[in-house]
């Protein structure tokens, strides 16, 4: 009895524990643990991307309805904002700098009108994209989720901005003679195209926002200059007549006249299809899957830098 009781203490302080000599990255693997904060692969991303649709719905409208909740007027701002702005552009450069050159009254201003609204859902996306991690660090450090969510939603909030804005155009294109028919189908997959697209932008911005919240002081005059590049005032081809071709080919071919081109050709009926690019449905979804897959890419991998330092 006493040898036993002598020897259990050796037999013990002498096993080899099964951990003995494995790396801190062996046993990690071992017991199932893995580094916080560390980027999921592709496909899992995705999967918990996925996981969070309702969350990001509900963050959209949250944003939106908070957007102009300290204004007496609310939500209408949603609509008056960009609809004053088709009003300045149309007494500068419709009334003074003749730029409806080409177009009757009634083609010309639901032409500008359409520009502006379609313009402005993809300046707002990117706008809100580039502050998206940068102006949401608080959510970003204090809880655990695809960092996705934040560029995704804001698209999101924009989309629903516009769909709202959709009902005063409708209401433009059938007071100067375009009735609804037909082509108004169009308008779900330009819409679908865009968001796309939009989304894309807004992820890559968010990534570089992050990196560089200098950024968001930049991109007013990247995107003002964006918007006179892309013939929201006035057609590129009517305007460039007198200039080399591939001016007019490369500035026709940017996605944001893309869009803006296809959804006039929806709406209005004295709009063409000779006022729009070669091949332009193409260049549509080219533009929208580029960018929603690349910036998707982009922007995942840097996931487990947004937040830190």
């Amino acid at each position: 009895m006493s040898e036993t009781t002598h020897d259990d203490p050796v037999t013990l302080s002498g096993a080899a524990s099964p951990d003995e000599g494995l790396t801190a990255a062996e046993l990690a693997a071992r017991y199932g643990l893995s580094v916080s904060g560390a980027r999921p692969g592709l496909g899992e991303y995705v999967r918990q991307l996925w996981g969070r649709r309702h969350f990001i719905l509900a963050f959209s409208q949250a944003k939106l309805t908070a957007q102009y909740s300290q204004a007496k007027l609310g939500q209408l701002w949603q609509v008056a904002t960009p609809l004053l702005n088709a009003a300045v552009y149309f007494f500068i450069f419709g009334v003074i700098l003749k730029a409806d050159r080409g177009m009757a009254r009634e083609v010309y201003i639901p032409f500008l009108v359409t520009g502006v609204f379609v313009f402005t859902f993809t300046q707002s996306s990117v706008m809100a994209g580039v502050r998206a991690i940068s102006g949401n660090l608080g959510l970003v450090r204090a809880l655990h989720f695809p960092r996705a969510s934040l560029p995704v939603s804001f698209s999101l909030q924009q989309l629903q901005q516009l769909l709202f804005s959709m009902i005063v155009l409708f209401l433009v294109a059938a007071g100067f003679g375009s009735y609804p028919d037909l082509s108004w189908l169009l308008i779900v997959p330009v819409l679908a195209l865009q968001f796309l697209f939009n989304t894309g932008l807004a992820l890559i911005m968010a990534r570089a926002g992050a990196k560089t919240p200098d950024l968001a002081q930049l991109m007013p005059f990247v995107m003002r200059t964006w918007m006179y590049a892309s013939g929201v005032m006035f057609s590129i081809p009517v305007m460039l007549a007198d200039k080399p071709d591939w001016v007019t080919t490369v500035l026709q071919w940017n996605p944001a006249a893309i869009y803006m081109d296809l959804m006039r050709f929806a709406l209005i009926d004295g709009y063409g299809s000779s006022n729009l690019p070669p091949h332009v449905w193409a260049a549509a979804v080219g533009w929208a899957v580029l960018f929603a897959a690349g910036g998707f890419v982009y922007f995942w991998k840097a996931e487990e830098r947004y937040g830190r330092g």
